[in-house]
C-alpha cells in the first residue's frame, strides 16, 4: 500500500506536475486546489496523509491556519510549506506549529525530493511510536491488575484515580512480587504521559558510582573511561515517567541529588557546566517500609515526604486468594501463547493445592509455578505433578521415589531458585532415563510423552542411554 501525500497547490500547472512526479516516486497523491478543498479532505473526510506539501498562501487563506486545525484534531503527518514570498513571522509560526520544513519557491526538485523523503521517514517513525503507545495502553489498562477480591478492586480504584491526575511523585509499597512494576506501567500508559518514555531502573542492582552516572548522566572526560556524553536516565525520561525500583537502597548522597531534581526540575550531569531542564513524573517502589528507614536514619525524611505525594500499597497474594481463579487462567493463556501449548483444564486438585499455599513470593512466584507447569504439560490438562509446592510432599529435593500405591515414581524439585527451568527439565529427563535403566521407551512412558520427543531432549542435554542402536 502506497503512502499518502496531500498536495495543496493553487497553481494548476505546478500542482499537476508535482502530483505526476510524486506518483512516479511511489506516493499516493491527493491534490487540493484551495484551502476549502484541503479542509474537506483533511477534516471532513478524515484523510490521514503521511506528508502534506502545501503552498503557504492560498487564494482563500493561509495553510498555517489549516495546520493549526489539523494538529488540534489529529496531529498526524509531517507538513512542508512552499511559498514564493514569506515573512519571518510566518516561518516562526510554522515551526512552532510543528512544521517539518519551510521552503521558498522556486525549489530545486532534487532538494524537494530529499525533504519529502525525510518527512516521510519522520512521520512513519512517529506513527510507529503512536501505535506502540496505543498497544501498551491496551495491554496495561486498569483491568490488567487482575482479581475479583475487594483488595484488588481497591487497588484498581486508586489506579483509576491516579491515571486522571497529573501527579509528580508516588511511592508504591508492598512485598516483593506483588506487582509494583505492573502498577507503574498501568499508571504510565493510562495517564497523560503515555506517548512519552517510561524508564525503569532497579536501584539495588547497580553499585553507587555506576548508579549515579546512569541516573544523572555525565559529560565526556568527567571520569576515566568517559569518552563521550551520556544522557542519564532522568534526562531520558523527561516528558515521561521514571520508575525507581527498590529506592530504599539508594545511597544518602544520591538521595539528596534526586531531591534537588524533583524540587527544581533540573539536573547537572557529572562534569557538566550547565544544568539540564527535565520534566519527570517519578514513581518509586520499595518492599521495605520507607517510614521505618527514615526513623532509622537510613533514608532522607525530606525525600520521603516529597515522594509521598500519593501512596499505594499492594496487598500480598495470601490476602487475595480469591483472585487465583482470575489470575491462573490469565497467566496460563500468556504462557500458552509463548510456548505454543494448549493448557485449558485446571483440575480441582490444582485449585485446592494453590489455595492452601501461602505464596511468599506473591504473584511472581505464582507466575514461575504456572510457567513450569505449562511448559511441562503434555495436553490440555494443567499438570498437578509439576506444581511442586512446598509442603505437598515429604520427598527430598529433586529426588525420585516410589509412591505408596502401585509403585509409581514421583519426582520432587526445589522452588528456592537453586535450579533454572532448563536444569529442572534436564534433571527430569536424566532421572527418568536412569530409572528406566537407559531404556528410552520405558522412560517416555514414565513421563507421559513420546519416544521421539524424549530422544530429542536426551540428545539436547547429552544424556547417556543404552549403547545399542535399538533400546527397546
Amino acid at each position: 500500500m502506497s503512502d499518502t501525500l496531500l498536495l495543496i497547490e493553487d497553481e494548476t500547472l505546478l500542482g499537476t506536475e508535482l502530483a505526476r512526479h510524486f506518483r512516479r516516486e511511489g506516493w499516493e497523491v491527493v491534490l487540493a486546489r484551495d484551502l476549502a478543498q484541503a479542509r474537506r479532505v483533511l477534516l471532513d473526510d478524515e484523510l490521514a496523509p503521511l506528508v502534506v506539501l502545501a503552498d503557504m498562501h492560498l487564494p482563500d487563506g493561509s495553510a498555517l491556519d489549516l495546520l493549526a486545525e489539523a494538529r488540534e484534531r489529529s496531529g498526524g503527518g509531517e507538513w512542508i510549506f512552499l511559498t514564493a514570498y514569506g515573512s519571518v513571522t510566518d516561518s516562526v509560526r510554522a515551526l512552532r506549529l510543528g512544521a517539518y520544513d519551510f521552503l521558498e519557491k522556486p525549489c530545486d526538485q532534487k532538494r524537494l525530493d530529499l525533504v519529502v523523503a525525510g518527512a516521510g521517514r519522520s512521520a512513519r517513525a512517529q506513527r510507529q511510536l503512536t501505535e506502540q503507545a496505543r498497544q501498551q495502553h491496551q495491554s496495561y489498562s486498569i483491568d490488567a491488575f487482575v482479581g475479583r477480591s475487594a483488595a484488588a478492586g481497591a487497588v484498581r480504584e486508586v489506579l483509576r484515580k491516579l491515571c486522571q491526575v497529573p501527579f509528580s511523585a508516588l511511592v508504591i509499597g508492598g512485598e516483593t512480587g506483588t506487582g509494583k512494576g505492573l502498577a507503574t506501567r498501568i499508571l504510565h500508559y493510562g495517564g497523560r504521559r503515555a506517548a512519552a518514555p517510561l524508564i525503569e531502573i532497579n536501584c539495588a542492582a547497580l553499585p553507587r558510582e555506576l548508579l549515579e552516572s546512569e541516573l544523572f548522566g555525565h559529560e565526556a572526560g568527567a571520569f576515566t573511561g568517559a569518552k563521550k556524553r551520556h544522557r542519564g536516565l532522568i534526562e531520558q525520561a523527561s516528558g515521561g515517567t521514571l520508575f525507581l525500583d527498590e529506592i530504599g537502597e539508594l545511597e544518602l548522597d544520591l538521595q539528596a541529588k534526586l531531591l534537588k531534581v524533583i524540587e527544581d526540575q533540573r539536573l547537572r550531569p557529572l562534569g557538566a557546566e550547565r544544568e539540564v531542564v527535565v520534566d519527570v513524573q517519578l514513581i518509586a517502589a520499595s518492599n521495605r517500609d520507607l517510614a521505618d528507614r527514615v526513623r532509622a536514619g537510613e533514608f532522607r525524611g525530606d525525600l520521603y515526604h516529597r515522594l509521598s505525594v500519593f501512596g499505594l500499597t499492594l496487598p500480598p497474594l495470601r490476602e487475595r486468594l480469591d483472585d487465583l481463579r482470575d489470575l491462573v487462567p490469565t497467566i496460563v493463556a500468556e504462557y500458552n501463547a509463548r510456548s505454543g501449548k494448549s493448557v485449558r483444564d485446571v483440575p480441582e486438585a490444582v485449585w485446592a493445592a494453590l489455595a492452601v499455599h501461602d505464596w511468599p513470593g506473591n504473584v511472581r512466584e505464582l507466575r514461575n509455578v504456572i510457567e513450569r507447569c505449562v511448559l511441562f504439560a503434555d495436553g490440555e490438562v494443567f499438570p498437578l505433578q509439576w506444581l511442586q509446592l512446598p509442603g505437598r510432599t515429604s520427598s527430598p529435593p529433586h529426588s525420585l521415589t516410589a509412591a505408596a500405591t502401585g509403585g509409581a515414581a514421583s519426582l520432587t524439585l526445589p522452588l528456592d531458585g537453586s535450579m533454572s527451568l532448563e536444569e529442572m527439565d534436564r534433571h527430569v529427563v536424566a532421572t527418568a532415563v536412569t530409572h528406566a535403566h537407559g531404556n528410552l521407551s520405558a522412560a517416555a512412558r514414565m513421563l507421559g510423552t513420546t519416544r521421539q520427543t524424549l530422544r530429542y531432549r536426551v540428545k539436547k542435554y547429552g544424556i547417556a542411554t543404552k549403547d545399542s542402536g535399538d533400546d527397546d
